[in-house]
């Protein structure tokens, strides 16, 4: 019966602790799983839509063994990874979690699990809190700007809009590395402040 693996990352940050796709792809690699049966999930956000993991739920039948390197690449809370290895089990099909063993519908497993699943969940919600916080400590801080920091300070913006006295749009785009479009919008916005349409 054949090996398949499963790996996830939700979140960048992920793949400094170990979990980075590449990591746990070499981890199920070594345990036996051939590429072909490697199910990868990647995305960012809480959202619950995994297309690989559905896919490969629906492959896995009795007799298959399904190798995943850390229980909480399953699932986000504990009752979802609860039903979703309670169902793989009755299934037939065998669940290796790299860090723990071989699962099953012991008693002593379903207490390790659905601990193992909890503590997942808790360090979850504790991200998300800490985030949160973090957020709203910083909207406190005068010229506190939410989203990604703009990617051109105002002098490259002044020094290229100065240049299109002198220079060509193609030109300063080539100097500058600043975008036609970007340079377009900038003058847009100067246009609106100034009154002028």
């Amino acid at each position: 019966m054949p090996k398949y693996g499963y790996a996830r990352v939700s979140t960048v940050g992920q793949s400094k602790h170990g979990n980075s796709l590449e990591h746990q792809v070499n981890l199920l690699l070594s345990e036996g799983v051939a590429q072909l049966y490697i199910f990868v999930d990647s995305f960012t956000g809480s959202k619950m839509d995994r297309p690989q993991f559905s896919k490969l739920f629906q492959v896995l039948k009795a007799g298959d063994t399904l190798i995943v390197t850390k229980l909480d690449r399953f699932a986000r809370s504990t009752m979802e990874g609860e039903k979703i290895v309670k169902s793989l089990i009755e299934r037939g099909v065998r669940i290796h979690i790299l860090n723990m063993g071989v699962l099953d519908n012991t008693p002593t497993s379903i207490l390790i699990r659905t601990i193992f699943f909890a503590f997942a969940e808790f360090e979850r919600n504790m991200i998300i809190e800490r985030t949160a916080e973090g957020k709203a400590i910083a909207k406190q801080k005068t010229g506190f700007r939410e989203g990604r920091p703009p990617k051109f300070t105002p002098r490259q913006l002044d020094n290229a809009i100065s240049m299109l006295q002198n220079h060509t749009m193609n030109d300063v785009v080539a100097i500058t590395t600043i975008s036609e479009s970007t340079i377009k919008r900038e003058l847009k916005k100067r246009r609106l402040q100034n009154g002028q349409v």
